[in-house]
């Protein structure tokens, strides 16, 4: 079956005779003629079907409303409108499922993001979901294409983990132990010695810490899957399952790390703009009329690359009054790193050298002793969209690191091995996929780039 898309890229396809299927987005005309505007999902642009209303069962027509599915069968021909080059004159019409005109919530345009969230199961069929969709499809493929290319294994960390990557992450635990009288030891803690791994397990924040065990075998890895955080938070840029994106490199030190991650994030929005063109039309025309500009920006620059502490000089002489005070050792905020790209450097930057007791355990600490080789790369309207380091491959200051953060080390001896045999300079980063398709799409919710977001109190799709 020829889609819709391959239909309008066709030179040849005019006085052929082909069947096409999809969903009615409008209906129009008058007794003798209708005209269907029909979509099937492989592009934002529909196709115009005409029908002779009299050679059709009448009952057949009034049941083909907007949000109907049918199969179309026909010959195309030159189109006497502006909108499209071809169109198609039905012979035959089978309809597969009819919507109810009183009841289908898709009937009207015009409908809310915020209505749209209510019904995720119908929200794809939209012209801006169906846009979306589509991006993230060849984000998605671009991403595997990218480190394929570029000599990098896909390796599947684990989604049930015993550790936590970050430290201090709120984590979903995962457990088979009935939950409301679950077994205890004599201090009245709950015994998961009795839970089906035997341990306290829960629901990863990175599939980091293994990576890295990939990485010193196989030289550059990168996962690619769900991530979970039960983080209390309802804010447009934060989900409870989002996907991460984590390559690791080993012999990488932070400027290898730095290098990778600027050519990963432009070959990426690159093939946005050469193969999603009309779905990011459409956004920039809806949404975001600079959408298109703002991505062409990030390929027409080189990354600004400072250190923290260069940072927040900036910042401090910069005198504009930020909601958060600025000072040596504060984690950069997004008001403070959109500063920093939108006013002052007027380029993506990279931010290196953070304070040690900001950032997590694993990072590699500078001689200075106060900071360590992490790094943030800054975009704007969405600020930090790459968090990385490179990775401390002391045994020593890693396990020092370990016993000043109070971290569980028994969680973490297998970590620790990875020093002790055959250690080696290693570096990587995270990318969070929503992250950058809400950047490459223009939308400003997090919650409208991912088919069925999970949140606070929502998880019913």
């Amino acid at each position: 079956m020829i889609t819709i898309k391959n239909i309008l890229r066709s030179a040849d396809i005019v006085g052929k005779t082909t069947e096409i299927k999809g969903w009615v987005r409008t209906k129009r005309g008058n007794k003798n003629i209708t005209f269907i505007a029909l979509n099937d999902g492989s592009t934002i642009h529909n196709i115009q079907v005409v029908i002779d209303n009299t050679k059709f069962d009448e009952n057949l027509i009034k049941q083909i409303s907007t949000g109907a599915c049918i199969a179309v069968k026909g010959i195309m021909v030159e189109s006497p409108g502006k909108e499209q080059l071809v169109e198609m004159h039905a012979e035959n019409i089978v309809l597969y499922g009819n919507a109810d005109p009183e009841t289908y919530p898709l009937q009207k345009k015009g409908h809310s993001l915020e209505f749209l969230r209510e019904i995720a199961h119908l929200r794809p069929r939209t012209n801006t979901f169906g846009a979306v969709l589509r991006i993230r499809h060849a984000i998605a493929f671009a991403i595997h294409k990218y480190f394929n290319d570029n000599g990098f294994y896909y390796l599947h960390t684990p989604i049930i983990t015993g550790s936590d990557c970050e430290g201090a992450g709120e984590m979903f635990r995962v457990t088979t132990l009935d939950a409301k009288n679950p077994p205890l030891n004599g201090d009245g803690s709950v015994n998961f010695s009795e839970d089906f791994f035997g341990k306290e397990t829960k629901l990863t924040v990175s599939g980091q810490l293994e990576g890295e065990l990939g990485a010193l075998a196989l030289s550059r890895i990168y996962t690619f899957g769900p991530t979970f955080r039960a983080e209390n938070s309802n804010t447009p840029r934060h989900l409870a399952e989002f996907w991460m994106i984590e390559p690791e490199m080993a012999f990488y030190e932070i400027n290898d790390n730095m290098d990778l991650a600027e050519d990963f994030l432009k070959y990426l929005i690159r093939y946005a703009l050469d193969n999603c063109m009309d779905d990011l039309g459409f956004l920039c025309k809806m949404y975001d009329e600079e959408l298109i500009a703002r991505l062409r920006f990030i390929l027409e620059n080189n990354f600004e690359r400072i250190t923290y502490t260069k940072a927040i000089e900036i910042l401090k002489k910069s005198g504009v009054q930020f909601e958060f005070p600025v000072d040596w050792g504060i984690d950069l905020q997004t008001e403070h790193e959109r500063y920093l790209v939108e006013k002052y450097f007027k380029r993506p930057v990279i931010v290196t050298d953070y304070p040690k007791d900001i950032k997590a355990f694993y990072m590699k600490q500078n001689d200075d002793g106060r900071t360590v080789r992490g790094m943030d790369v800054l975009f704007p309207k969405i600020g930090e969209i790459i968090g990385g380091s490179q990775r401390e491959e002391d045994y020593e200051k890693l396990k020092n690191r370990i016993t000043e953060l109070q971290l569980p080390e028994k969680d973490l001896w297998w970590y620790l091995e990875t020093r002790k045999f055959g250690t080696a300079p290693h570096s990587g980063f995270g990318l969070g996929f929503e992250r950058l398709i809400l950047f490459v799409t223009g939308m400003s919710n997090i919650r409208d780039v991912i088919p069925f977001p999970r949140t606070p109190k929502n998880a019913e799709f």
